[in-house]
């Protein structure tokens, strides 16, 4: 392997010359300019890290953040949640049971909501 490939492969410029700063403007030019695509990044979507989809045994599991319903009575929780699952997954949800999960303190950490597939 040709020395000057080598030293590019393993960086072996010292600051200041020309070299090292080619191999900078290099990376800079290539992590500005580089479609997302070609990583599959894509962009988020809003408050989706408010639901977690979580594997289940015979049943839709999901994870809800106690921000997402903290101000819907807990009557309508499960209707609510129902439409709010609907509209984000894309499929009828239908919640049939929700449960507070609880750390050791007994502070509301989120909720386990359990629907029908």
């Amino acid at each position: 392997m040709p020395s000057g490939l080598k030293r590019l492969i393993l960086w072996d410029y010292p600051r200041g010359v020309w070299q090292y700063d080619i191999v900078c403007a290099a990376i800079l030019v290539f992590l500005v300019f580089t479609p997302r695509e070609w990583f599959r990044d894509q962009p988020r979507i809003p408050h989706s890290s408010q639901i977690t989809s979580l594997p289940g045994h015979g049943e839709q599991m999901f994870w809800i953040e106690p921000e997402l319903v903290a101000s819907v009575p807990e009557g309508k929780r499960l209707s609510e949640l129902s439409r709010i699952l609907t509209q984000r997954t894309g499929r009828k949800q239908v919640v049939v049971r929700v449960d507070p999960i609880m750390d050791a303190e007994k502070e509301l950490k989120g909720y386990l909501a359990f629907g029908t597939p």
